[in-house]
């Protein structure tokens, strides 16, 4: 099931074994490689700001992410494996989408997950306001993704539309 990016910012981190909320998701870590979720910024009941891996979950619902208990989540210095994507502080939010030929889509708004594998699989980014008028949010499927850099995220090329009254071309046999 696909879940806007939003819809974990908030949400609460609950343990299996106390029954009771244990944290509240603050952000994602978001490996730009692959576009995985590998864990979240929460932040505890006494206000200290942790990580919880991926690999901790053990399931997402409705009312939040469940784990075993408050030993999931580690503080960022803890987790060496994790270091170098945690110093990148890769953020697609806000991230400006353009061609491969250089064309400006826009700035990515949101983005949808994959709750069972943690990969994103869409991206939605706002156009300007004149492209706005006509255009609104452009939908984006990962398969069309180019290239994603710390500056920029590139995308293929769209196909151009064709002209009202424009004949399609033929295929001689």
């Amino acid at each position: 099931m696909l879940k806007l990016s939003q819809s974990f910012v908030g949400k609460e981190v609950l343990s299996l074994r106390t029954g009771g909320v244990i944290a509240v998701v603050v952000g994602a870590i978001i490996n730009p490689d692959n576009l995985k979720i590998e864990g979240w910024h929460v932040i505890d009941q006494s206000d200290e700001k942790l990580i919880l891996l991926a690999s901790e979950v053990r399931d997402i619902i409705d009312q939040g992410i469940a784990v075993n208990d408050h030993d999931a989540l580690a503080p960022a210095e803890d987790l060496v494996r994790l270091q170098p994507l945690l110093e990148l502080n890769f953020e697609l939010i806000g991230k400006p989408v353009t061609t491969g030929s250089g064309r400006k889509m826009g700035k990515i708004s949101d983005y949808a997950v994959d709750s069972s594998s943690l990969f994103v699989k869409k991206l939605y980014a706002t156009q300007s306001l004149v492209k706005n008028f006509s255009g609104g949010t452009l939908s984006i499927d990962r398969t069309q993704i180019v290239e994603i850099t710390t500056r920029r995220i590139i995308i293929e090329d769209p196909t151009e539309k064709v002209k009202a009254g424009a004949v399609a071309p033929s295929v001689a046999s």
